[in-house]
């Protein structure tokens, strides 16, 4: 699917609705509203290209989500230096009234930087009626996913709007689904505006995006990647974990992507500036010269493969992740399964200690609860889980539980009104998840998602997992000696490599990430290895986890080294 950025969307009157009650909606979360440092600002135009050097008055630019101005006042700053060096005959109308298109949502938040633009080119020295033209030309207020845009742009430069899907008004949502092919599973606002965005580039253009990195490599940017990987150039991408980019904390980790209309080639990278205009200035300068030297900017070749998630650690990292990929086969393919605990949604009600849920004994199952794993072995806090569920698949007939039917209606209102029991009214009393009482009693690896460090506890088979753990259980291999391979420095790796990091340094330990480990066949493991791993993990030694998986995996030194230790 291309875009056509010309395309003019007549809104239906329900649309407009929703379209006027975002725009005057308040809650900065809601609007997905963080503001950018302005070295950051200056940092990100450097790297587009948008600089002062060049002849921006017959340049295109597009801001799509403008905000406080964060952008767009660095970018007028920057136009009219370039545009009086060049010395043009016309007037600032004749000149610059194509240069700028910049788009807000939000009445409220345009209106504040309309009034601040006109008054920042007055202080310029243009009169008042050229200010006010210029920013009647330049600034559009409306849905930058709907509005009409006319050709296409040199550059695009931005902060795009970081909004989950279940904030975005239902009837939007469809439209946007029917509009922008990247809309895809969960994919969050600023998806579909990086879509937009680069299909609005010419020929050439950049586009320079500081946003959530969580599309990289999640499962809803497949589709946004392939895009990215057929028809354009990841020409560079800084990491900025941990450092002060936004005038506020955010809980994702944001990146800086430059990408342009050209044909694919290697990506140049960076990790982690510190934020002063000293360091951003020279590193813009690093990352932008023609033929790179030995310095902090590394570059990488075939970052972008289709739909697959970018790999963008250290060469030698992404040189061992390769060649254990083309050796061993993923985790399930080795004969284990990964799967995620029970969401019932509404735990108050399905979940509690064995007395205080009065229902039938048989239908009770002992649950595991990241409360209860936290030493790295299991110690029971004695919850149960209400399973709603017979043992071939359907629900049970409530007529046949008098004390479940009597703690259920009791209850009504809040079961019957989840989601799930809205969807399918005969079903209101069920789990979100189907409860599988067989799991419960299959040895299993626990495995929390938000996590620092590989938390991987064995369980017996005696519990039910919660839905804030994964799980992971096998036919084929020794869970104990799994569990060392997955407490390992190498499985650390294959998560840190794909898995999106959150605020702290955590890592997502979820099943798309799981189900990326390789490993060989169990039927591969010599016997004395076998029982080493398995030792290992009993005694919960990781040095000598490691060891055992070095030598599971055949690292030679240089590998060994990669992962930050020898394995001696």
């Amino acid at each position: 699917m291309v875009f056509a950025t010309n395309v003019v969307f007549k809104p239906t009157e329900a649309m407009q609705r929703s379209v006027e009650a975002l725009a005057t909606q308040d809650d900065v979360n809601t609007r997905g509203a963080v503001f950018t440092r302005p070295e950051v600002v200056d940092f990100i135009l450097d790297l587009a290209g948008y600089t002062e050097d060049q002849p921006l008055h017959k340049k295109r630019i597009l801001e799509p989500s403008f905000g406080g101005g964060d952008f767009l006042l660095s970018i007028i700053g920057r136009l009219l230096t370039a545009w009086r060096a060049a010395k043009s005959p016309g007037s600032a109308l004749d000149n610059l009234g194509e240069a700028i298109r910049a788009v807000e949502l939000h009445q409220e938040t345009f209106d504040s930087t309309h009034a601040a633009v006109i008054a920042r080119l007055k202080r310029e020295g243009l009169s008042a009626e050229t200010s006010a033209t210029l920013a009647g030309y330049w600034m559009k207020q409306g849905d930058f996913l709907l509005a009409p845009l006319e050709g296409q742009f040199d550059f695009v430069v931005g902060n795009p709007p970081y909004v989950r899907q279940e904030l975005i008004p239902a009837l939007k949502l469809a439209e946007y689904r029917s509009r922008y092919q990247t809309m895809y599973d969960r994919a969050d606002l600023y998806i579909p505006f990086i879509e937009r965005s680069l299909t609005a580039l010419a020929k050439g253009g950049s586009l320079g995006f500081i946003c959530a990195d969580r599309w990289m490599k999640n499962r809803y940017g497949g589709p946004l990647r392939n895009l990215v990987a057929r028809q354009f150039h990841l020409k560079i991408y800084v990491d900025m974990v941990d450092t002060p980019a936004f005038h506020s904390d955010v809980i994702a980790y944001p990146a800086i992507t430059v990408i342009s209309r050209e044909a694919p080639g290697a990506t140049r990278i960076a990790y982690r500036p510190a934020i002063d205009r000293a360091t951003l200035a020279a590193l813009a300068d690093e990352l932008r010269v023609k033929t790179l030297e030995a310095g902090t900017v590394r570059e990488l070749a075939r970052v972008t493969n289709g739909s697959e998630p970018w790999l963008l650690g250290s060469m030698d990292q992404m040189a061992l992740i390769r060649r254990l990929e083309r050796q061993f086969p993923v985790l399930e393919q080795a004969g284990c399964k990964v799967g995620i605990g029970v969401a019932t949604g509404a735990d108050k009600v399905f979940i509690g200690d064995f007395n205080a849920l009065d229902v039938e004994p048989d239908r009770k199952l002992p649950l595991a609860t990241t409360r209860d794993i936290v030493s790295g072995e299991v110690k029971w806090n004695g919850q149960y889980v209400i399973n709603p569920f017979v043992d071939g698949g359907g629900l049970v007939d409530l007529s046949n539980y008098p004390r479940l039917r009597r703690y259920l209606e009791a209850r009504h209102e809040v079961v019957a009104g989840r989601h799930c029991a809205q969807k399918s009214p005969a079903n209101w009393y069920r789990t979100i998840d189907r409860i599988t009482p067989a799991l419960a009693k299959r040895p299993k690896l626990l495995i929390p998602d938000i996590k620092g460090e590989a938390h991987i506890v064995f369980e017996g088979g005696e519990l039910y997992p919660h839905h804030n753990l994964y799980y992971v259980t096998s036919e084929a291999w020794d869970l104990r000696a799994l569990q060392a391979v997955m407490l390992s420095a190498v499985t650390r790796l294959f998560i840190s490599t794909y898995s999106t990091r959150m605020r702290g340094g955590f890592l997502r330990f979820q099943a798309q990430y799981l189900r990326r480990i390789r490993i060989p066949l169990w039927a591969d493991v010599p016997g004395a290895l076998r029982v080493e791993l398995a030792e290992t993990a009993i005694k919960r030694d990781l040095q000598a986890c490691n060891r055992a998986v070095f030598k599971l995996y055949g690292l030679n030194q240089e590998e060994r080294s990669a992962l930050g230790g020898n394995g001696e």
